[in-house]
């Protein structure tokens, strides 16, 4: 069997719009180059003809490999997905909707051989509204403030790995998966570029504001677990305002005798306390839930079909090895 050097592993939900011109192009980018290489399409329980597409694509050309998810379970799995059925040396991530261009590889490539085990594509924010982009900067802030990863601004699933940061990301057993942030922990040699932002080519984006604002949660929560401490800490500082507060109140009746409680001072105390209260259960809730999550050990994913051996592992491989552990 000829040795694979590059594995290309395309995430794909509701592409069937632009997966022949991706193709198209990856192919002609990737031939060039003289390396030998698959393509790994992984659809992500597609609504519409994607799944179709790739077994046509599979049929004309031999470099081409699929796996279809019985239903949509969401890009972090159909990213694992694809990491598991590559076979190559190096292993590009790439989305099929070409934002993510792919006359860059070759330049990937071409960095790898420098002997860095990861290449980033970075894209500016050129072409966003002023409100996405605002939002961005402000949550990547906040991501370099209270993570225990570095994530750069614009850095996303567009990079290359080495075959043993492949295995080290693989290695990782979580259900809650957050890739940027894996990618980031599992460290070696990194380099990054940036390129010019892309708009899609067809069909419409699958991350509007509530499915953003969710997985910027699920990366906040991932990697950190200062959201506990700041509640240990919000509850101390209330403690001690208290104690202040009783103290004045001690001194207040001492000197001027007994006065009337105030209202509005009463009920505005039990509100922003309850809030403080029902806030801190929610941050703990989120991870007592993730917690649950992963004692389930159920699989990231359920294979509807494939047209190879290596598509990840099954149900029955995942719990032979969760008995390992």
């Amino acid at each position: 069997m000829t040795t694979v050097h590059t594995s290309v592993v395309v995430p794909c939900f509701n592409e069937s719009e632009v997966i022949d011109a991706f193709h198209t192009e990856l192919v002609a980018a990737l031939e060039p180059t003289g390396t030998v290489f698959e393509i790994c399409y992984v659809d992500d329980g597609s609504s519409d003809r994607t799944r179709i597409r790739l077994q046509d694509l599979a049929a004309a050309d031999p470099r081409v490999r699929y796996t279809s998810f019985s239903r949509n379970f969401g890009k972090e799995p159909a990213m694992l997905a694809g990491l598991r059925m590559s076979c190559g040396e190096v292993v590009v991530l790439m989305d099929a909707d070409l934002q993510h261009p792919p006359e860059l590889v070759p330049r990937m490539l071409e960095l790898h051989r420098h002997g860095f085990d990861q290449v980033i594509a970075q894209r500016d924010r050129a072409g966003e509204g002023p409100v996405r982009r605002t939002l961005s900067r402000a949550y990547y802030s906040l991501v370099r403030r209270f993570m225990e990863v570095e994530i750069v601004d614009g850095a996303g699933d567009f990079r290359l790995l080495s075959r043993r940061a492949v295995d080290a990301v693989l290695s990782l057993p979580e259900s809650n998966r957050f890739s940027k942030g894996l990618f980031s922990w599992i460290g070696f040699d990194t380099v990054s570029f940036t390129y010019q932002n892309v708009q899609r080519a067809a069909g419409q984006s699958k991350w509007g504001g509530r499915r953003l604002l969710n997985y910027g949660i699920d990366g906040l929560l991932s990697f950190n677990s200062r959201p506990l401490r700041m509640a240990i800490h919000t509850g101390l500082w209330l403690f001690l305002s208290a104690v202040g507060y009783a103290l004045w109140i001690i001194a207040n009746v001492l000197l001027d005798g007994v006065d009337t409680p105030g209202y509005a001072t009463l009920i505005t105390a039990i509100v922003a306390l309850s809030g403080i209260q029902l806030a801190t259960l929610g941050v703990i809730g989120e991870y007592v839930g993730r917690i649950y999550h992963e004692a389930k050990r159920r699989p990231h994913y359920v294979v509807r079909e494939t047209n190879t051996s290596h598509a990840g592992a099954s149900a029955r491989e995942l719990t032979d090895a969760a008995s390992r552990q």
